[in-house]
């Protein structure tokens, strides 16, 4: 069976044959379907030796291939791990993983031509990087200092236990030599609230509304929550794309990935809350749908285009859109979930066109609380390392980032006052935006924007290649 990128029927990975079942083997894993990374190391490389001389950084990749994992080694995992559960037994813990991306200059490093590089790769967003992308970003001076310098390569290594996770980053320190700098690092820990949900600091519900590649997430997902609504499947070609330097371009995929260092001012964003609640006078328990109009959702990760109060649905409902709410009397337009990822609601396109700026996130929380109840929560130090997977940077992330969040004017709705930017990850002026003091009631308040609570700390563009493409090095 060979690989279609625009089926519309999604890959079966328990059934695939042929082609589509060696692109599998093929595939690094993390990029179909998210590996549990409850602990995440990051190392951000440098190859100090130039073109001229490029063995090290090929040694060294081809040296990694080995202790990296394909697609179907970890959908098989999955499997086992569920299957044992099921049965009553221990589930056995799928093992780490480890994921490997170069920046163009590290395919330069490789030994590889600048026109080389430019011809196999399309993407113009990926061949100029992140420096250089045109995203209301703050100044690369006040990036941190790792992502002002020239990243070559970025190597991920994520898994359930801290043990086993620090014993496979030991193993890739090894392979380095002295022309393979550790530039940067980076260690992610998944947050979870009392009933064991992935939360970002802030203290929502995260990593919800993900699109779909395989048919057995889809018939997970409809088993879970529904899909009857809010259908996620998505084509392969949103997430792929032919491994250009790789052996075999009929089995050999990769993934554009995003790499984005967002601080989060905890307590500027409970006064936002506060605020907000305040300037609409909600009283008691109505004060937390305050937050959830920032976000779209309340903390438990109930919609809030479905439900005035948290606790609509266990699992939480993903299964919705805002056809019911095109006033905005129940979600905002702005409200963060509403912005990037509207439904099929934008006003600009079509919703089919509109679904195309989607990706696959695979973020991690960093920094660890020393907060406890009645402590201020932290200004600084903990946030997210936005990650994600793309077929086009510049049609999916960046549309997002720049034509969603940070536009004033999206979504489309034909009256003013304009939403105003997204007030969690926006970027650029800040404008009064309208909020409903009643849910479900038309007549809304215009309230002062809230101050940025998220900061850009720095990032990359990245190419997650083919598992041939580096053992072919």
């Amino acid at each position: 069976m060979p690989v279609s990128l625009t089926s519309t029927d999604p890959l079966s990975w328990e059934n695939a044959t042929g082609d589509a079942d060696t692109m599998l083997q093929n595939l690094q894993a993390n990029i179909l379907k998210g590996h549990v990374r409850d602990h995440l190391r990051i190392l951000l490389l440098q190859f100090d030796k130039g073109p001229e001389d490029p063995t090290e950084a090929r040694t060294f990749l081809t040296r990694l291939a080995p202790l990296m994992k394909s697609a179907k080694t970890q959908l098989q995992e999955v499997k086992d791990h569920k299957q044992s559960e099921s049965n009553g037994e221990s589930g056995t813990d799928t093992s780490p993983y480890v994921g490997v991306g170069l920046t163009k200059g590290g395919y330069l490093r490789l030994g590889l031509s600048e026109q080389a590089v430019d011809e196999a790769f399309k993407d113009a967003a990926f061949k100029r990087g992140m420096k250089e992308a045109d995203l209301e970003d703050p100044p690369t001076t006040q990036w941190e200092g790792a992502y002002q310098k020239e990243i070559h390569a970025i190597v991920l290594v994520g898994g359930a236990e801290p043990g086993s996770v620090s014993t496979k980053v030991q193993e890739i320190e090894d392979l380095r030599t002295s022309s393979i700098n550790v530039i940067g690092r980076e260690t992610g820990l998944a947050l979870r609230d009392a009933a064991g949900r992935g939360i970002e600091h802030f203290g929502y519900v995260d990593g919800r509304s993900q699109p779909l590649f395989l048919k057995e997430d889809l018939e997970e997902e409809s088993q879970n929550g529904g899909t009857s609504i809010w259908d996620p499947k998505e084509p392969l070609g949103r997430v792929l794309v032919e491994d250009p330097l790789a052996p075999n371009n009929a089995t050999d995929f990769g993934s554009y990935f995003v790499l984005r260092k967002l601080e989060q001012n905890v307590r500027a964003f409970r006064k936002a809350e506060d605020d907000l609640a305040n300037a609409l006078n909600l009283r008691d328990g109505d004060r937390e749908r305050a937050g959830a109009m920032l976000v779209g959702r309340f903390k438990d990760g109930t919609p809030l285009t479905l439900q005035a109060t948290p606790g609509a649905h266990s699992p939480v409902m993903n299964d919705f859109t805002y056809a019911g709410d095109g006033a905005a009397d129940k979600c905002p337009f702005q409200a963060h979930i509403r912005k990037t990822n509207p439904r099929g609601s934008g006003g600009f396109e079509p919703p089919k066109a509109e679904r195309r700026h989607l990706m696959a996130r695979r973020g991690q929380t960093y920094g660890e609380r020393t907060d406890g109840p009645g402590d201020e929560p932290p200004e600084g130090g903990v946030g997210l390392l936005f990650m994600a997977f793309n077929s086009n940077l510049v049609d999916q992330f960046e549309f997002t980032q720049l034509n969603w969040a940070n536009s004033s004017r999206f979504p489309k709705f034909g009256s003013e006052p304009a939403p105003g930017l997204d007030p969690v990850i926006g970027q650029g002026d800040r404008i009064p935006a309208t909020w409903p003091q009643v849910w479900g009631e038309e007549a809304g308040q215009e309230v002062p924007a809230p101050a940025e609570a998220v900061t850009m700390k720095g990032g990359e563009y990245f190419f997650m290649p083919s598992l041939p493409f580096l053992r072919s090095l």
